[in-house]
C-alpha cells in the first residue's frame, strides 16, 4: 500500500462522501479506492468511516486523522512545488475563505483572468462573513475587514475601505432625509443592523465632521449577519446603510441607492490578507495574496499615512 495515495483517498471519500465521486476526482477506479482505504484501516487498526448503502460518514477518528492527512498532504505539495520551478508555475489545491460580497462583486468576476494566469491551482473557497478557525479548519488564507482578532496570525494590509451612509429612495421617500448623524436615533428613521461574526453584535459607527464626532447605532427592524443579504435589505428600503464605495458604486449609478450625510466621513475599515504564522507560504498562496492585492488597488487602495 502507498499511504500517500490510500491518503488522499481517504481525504477526497471525507470531502465527497462517496467513493465513487473521491474515485473519479482521483481518476482511479471506486475498486481501487476502496482498497486503498480499507488498508489504510487496517494499518492503523482504527474504524475511518462508516459505510451504508447510501452514504458515508467519517468516525470521530477518522475525523482527527483526516485533519492531520489534509495538513499532510499540503505540506507534501508545497515541498514538491518548491522544487519543481514554482515561481514559474504555481499549482495544487488552495483553501480561502472570503467576505461575501468581496467574492460577488470583485473577486469572482475576475477570477477568469486569474485561472488563465494560474491554471494548475484549484480554489476551494469559502464565502462567508462568519469567523474562520484558520488552523483548525485548514484554511490557508482569509480575507477579512476591520481589526484581526487573532493577533497571532500573519497578515498583509492589501486595501483600505472607505465607508458611506446610503439609503433606497423608497426608504427617503417614506421616512425623509436625515440631515445629522442623529436624525438616525430619532422614531422616525430605521437603520439595517450588521451582526459582526467576532461579537455577536451591532456597532457603532464613528462619523466625523471638522471638530465634531458622534457614534451611531441607530434602531433597526432588521439586522442580519452577512454582506450580500445586509445591501439587500437596503435596497428594499429596510433602513439606512453603512457601504464602502465598492458595494454601493453601481447601485448608486443606477438611482437604486442614494448618498446622506455626505458632509461626514467615517474611519476607512482595513482589508486584510491573514494566514498562519507557522506555515510555509507557497507559490499558489503567494500570487494568490498578490492578486487580491493587485484587486483591491483598483477597488479600494491602501491609504498611506
Amino acid at each position: 500500500m502507498d499511504r500517500f495515495d490510500a491518503m488522499q483517498a481517504f481525504v477526497r471519500v471525507v470531502e465527497t462522501g462517496s467513493f465513487t465521486k473521491a474515485a473519479q476526482t482521483l481518476h482511479m477506479s471506486k475498486t481501487t479506492a476502496t482498497q486503498l482505504v480499507q488498508q489504510l484501516e487496517a494499518r492503523l487498526r482504527v474504524k475511518l468511516l462508516n459505510r451504508t448503502t447510501r452514504k458515508v460518514n467519517v468516525t470521530a477518528d477518522g475525523a482527527a486523522y483526516y485533519e492531520r492527512c489534509v495538513r499532510l498532504l499540503a505540506d507534501m505539495d508545497d515541498a514538491e512545488t518548491s522544487l519543481s520551478n514554482a515561481t514559474a508555475a504555481p499549482r495544487g489545491r488552495l483553501r480561502v475563505d472570503v467576505p461575501s460580497p468581496l467574492a460577488s462583486m470583485i473577486l469572482i468576476p475576475a477570477l477568469p483572468a486569474f485561472h488563465a494566469q494560474y491554471p494548475d491551482i484549484q480554489l476551494d473557497m469559502g464565502v462567508s462573513d462568519r469567523m474562520v478557525d484558520i488552523i483548525g479548519e485548514n484554511v490557508d488564507c482569509v480575507v477579512r475587514g476591520g481589526v484581526l482578532a487573532d493577533q497571532s496570525l500573519k497578515a498583509r494590509h492589501v486595501g483600505d475601505l472607505q465607508l458611506k451612509v446610503f439609503a433606497a429612495p423608497c426608504y427617503l421617500d417614506h421616512n425623509g432625509t436625515p440631515l445629522h448623524p442623529q436624525d438616525l436615533e430619532s422614531s422616525h428613521h430605521r437603520v439595517v443592523g450588521f451582526v459582526w461574526a467576532r461579537t455577536g453584535k451591532t456597532v457603532p459607527y464613528a462619523m466625523h465632521r471638522g471638530s465634531e464626532s458622534i457614534k451611531m447605532q441607530g434602531q433597526y427592524v432588521l439586522a442580519v449577519d452577512d454582506g450580500n443579504a445586509y445591501l439587500a435589505a437596503g435596497l428594499a428600503g429596510l433602513g439606512v446603510l453603512w457601504l464602502p464605495d465598492y458595494m454601493a458604486k453601481q447601485y448608486v449609478a443606477k438611482g437604486d441607492l442614494l448618498p446622506l450625510l455626505e458632509d461626514w466621513h467615517l474611519d476607512s475599515m482595513p482589508l486584510y490578507v491573514a494566514f498562519p504564522p507557522n506555515r510555509h507560504v507557497s507559490a499558489k498562496l503567494r500570487v494568490f495574496i498578490e492578486w487580491v492585492a493587485e484587486l483591491m488597488a483598483q477597488h479600494a487602495p491602501v491609504i498611506r499615512p
